[in-house]
């Protein structure tokens, strides 16, 4: 936006030496805020996946004595609960086995 002004000023309102400067300017700015965005965003990762949900609370829907489902983020997922839960108990994930969680209670 800050270039195309530049080259706008420089064509219709601006004398010869200053036409260049103010394309530089644009052309400078430009650069800058383009670098710029492009490392804001790069400040973090993406957070996507099952690895995703470890460390997160679930909630038991079908017992998991050792073999069960948790409800984890509004998903219900497959689980394995070495100690055992009951339905309606509250588990954290503590890591993801293909796509089986395995939690313990809270």
């Amino acid at each position: 936006m800050v270039l195309a002004l530049s080259i706008l000023l420089a064509i219709f309102v601006l004398e010869d030496p200053w036409t260049w400067v103010a394309v530089a300017f644009g052309a400078t700015f430009e650069l800058a805020e383009t670098g710029f965005l492009i490392r804001w965003s790069k400040r973090r990762q993406v957070a996507v996946g099952a690895e995703t949900l470890v460390g997160r609370r679930a909630v038991v829907s079908v017992d998991c004595m050792p073999e069960g489902q948790v409800r984890v983020a509004g998903e219900i997922w497959q689980a394995r609960c070495d100690v055992g839960a009951g339905t309606g108990d509250e588990v954290v994930v503590r890591e993801v086995q293909d796509l089986t969680l395995v939690v313990e209670p809270v």
